[in-house]
């Protein structure tokens, strides 16, 4: 009989291939953090409401703090549409 995958890894899946394909990172890290947010908008039982995503690519090179977080944020647009609620994001250069 095959595993079960929890719900928490499928979205996290989802948002490293998404960020993998878009962004070609050095490094990345995404932390579900739904459980720290019980009780607050926008969380669900399960999870999968809150994520904090940390990355390093040479795509940032150059480009402001809110240029970073536009690229991240659209390339997990699907995500967002889907019922990701919220998104920490540390977006860096290698180097930096």
């Amino acid at each position: 009989m095959a595993s079960m995958t929890p719900a928490a890894s499928a979205r996290k899946t989802r948002i490293e291939a998404a960020l993998l394909a878009e962004l070609s990172p050095s490094q990345l890290s995404v932390t579900d953090d739904s459980e720290r947010h019980r009780g607050h908008g926008g969380w669900r039982e399960g999870g999968e409401t809150h994520f904090a995503v940390d990355v390093v690519s040479a795509t940032f090179e150059g480009k402001s703090r809110l240029a970073r977080q536009r690229l991240v944020m659209d390339a997990l647009k699907a995500e967002f549409d889907t019922g990701l609620h919220a998104l920490s994001v540390t977006a860096r250069a290698p180097g930096e």
